[in-house]
């Protein structure tokens, strides 16, 4: 194996947790699709509950190890055994476990998540759905299969052919939304929407019935979500700024405007958000 593909492992401990998180470079077929792909081990002392943020992927999770628990709004949990998909919604979600977990994250783009389960992506958006009830019958074992490999090569391995297979055989239409949302991201969130149906020669209605089908939710509420991405990215790596700082360099109308839109997607204050960032459990 290429040496630049061989996973890299991080380990750290802290206050009795212990964590391990893998990654390595995705082959370049696959980067227009998947944002990212992890492995991830954590033990902790206490029961653990994690808030996390809206971001304009589609999360899937793949459990080696106990269910993790998934917090609807109203706070009741539920357990998916072996994994999980999330669809893009305008909302936080909070996670739990009773202890440990261990398993795969892959964050896909919209198209992607399109592409690899072949359902319309408003059956997803706002959801959690049972990895199982998108896999083709062939896969649903997929989960038992990477938890009897040895180490995260092997798994990503799995993965990554999992997902080349499945979009060779993808049939859907999806270059033109896939246009509109690269244009989105390029603008981090600032297209104007009407402009972009006009350069299409689409409706508004129509590019709104596109995007629920290719993406799950309609371009206004993406590119909302691509500037929150954008924040979210801002605050963890970038260099140390104002709010009213921060929203004249994303775009937003005014400090007002970001604050709006940092308590909607997350349920806390721009101060909670940021201190929430600067976790290095943070995925």
């Amino acid at each position: 194996m290429d040496p630049r593909r061989r996973a890299r492992v991080t380990r750290s401990e802290a206050g009795g947790s212990r964590w391990e998180v893998a990654t390595r470079e995705l082959p370049a077929g696959l980067r227009a699709h998947v944002r990212g792909l992890l492995g991830y081990s954590e033990a902790t002392p206490l029961p653990n509950l994690r808030r996390q943020f809206p971001l304009p992927q589609v999360v899937v999770i793949i459990e080696l190890g106990p269910p993790i628990r998934v917090h609807d709004p109203d706070g009741a949990p539920s357990r998916y055994a072996g994994g999980f998909v999330a669809g893009l919604h305008d909302c936080w979600t909070d996670t739990g476990h009773d202890g440990s977990q261990r398993g795969i994250q892959l964050n896909l783009t919209p198209i992607g998540a399109r592409l690899l389960f072949g359902v319309a992506l408003s059956e997803l958006a706002g959801r959690v759905v049972h990895l199982d009830d998108l896999l083709p019958r062939a896969h649903r074992n997929l989960a038992e299969r990477l938890a009897a490999l040895p180490d995260w090569d092997g798994r990503f391995d799995m993965v990554e052919s999992f997902i080349a297979s499945r979009l060779a055989e993808a049939r859907v239409e999806v270059d033109t939304v896939a246009w509109a949302c690269r244009r989105i991201e390029a603008s981090a969130g600032a297209v104007d929407i009407g402009g972009l149906a006009d350069e299409l020669g689409y409706s508004g209605k129509h590019l709104i019935a596109l995007f629920r089908d290719r993406v799950g939710v309609p371009p206004k509420l993406l590119a909302r979500l691509v500037r929150f991405d954008h924040l979210v990215r801002r605050l963890k790596s970038g260099p140390p700024a104002t709010w009213a700082e921060l929203a004249a360099e994303l775009g937003f109308a005014d400090q007002a405007h970001l604050t709006r839109e940092i308590r909607s997607f997350t349920g806390i204050t721009p101060t909670g958000a940021r201190a929430r960032l600067s976790d290095p459990t943070f995925a």
